[in-house]
């Protein structure tokens, strides 16, 4: 077994608190939240069951986890209704909408410039 694949072995969960496995070998009946949502599941308030690791040059610590959660325990997703389908636009409407010049820019509105790009740069516009 390598030094790498024993640090993220942890079944009993001695070492981390919780299960630990390397990534990719993690045992049936457990998956994400994205593996979740995929089956048309939400973890439901169950707390996080185990955990996958692998190494990582991005993180801070080295290493990357994923939680895992108990298929048998999750619970179906909450349907859509016409007020959260209303409120969902609501907002997506306001993050298109620019405070500026009050025009629906027909796309999300980068947070780094707090308007749209013609409002930001003005002197930048092509000539028609």
């Amino acid at each position: 077994m390598s030094p790498t694949f024993g640090k993220c072995y942890d079944p009993t969960g001695t070492l981390h608190g919780i299960p630990t496995f390397p990534w990719k070998y993690a045992p049936d009946g457990y998956a994400t939240r994205r593996q979740l949502r995929a089956r048309g599941l939400r973890p439901g308030g169950q707390p996080v069951a185990a955990q996958i690791m692998r190494r990582s040059r991005r993180r801070k610590a080295g290493v990357s986890v994923a939680y895992l959660y108990r298929i048998d325990m999750a619970k179906p997703v909450r349907p859509m209704t016409p007020g959260r389908a209303a409120a969902l636009a609501k907002a997506m409407r306001a993050r298109r909408t620019c405070p500026k010049c009050l025009t629906d820019a027909g796309y999300c509105i980068p947070t780094s410039l707090g308007m749209c790009p013609a409002c930001a740069y003005p002197g930048d516009q092509p000539v028609r």
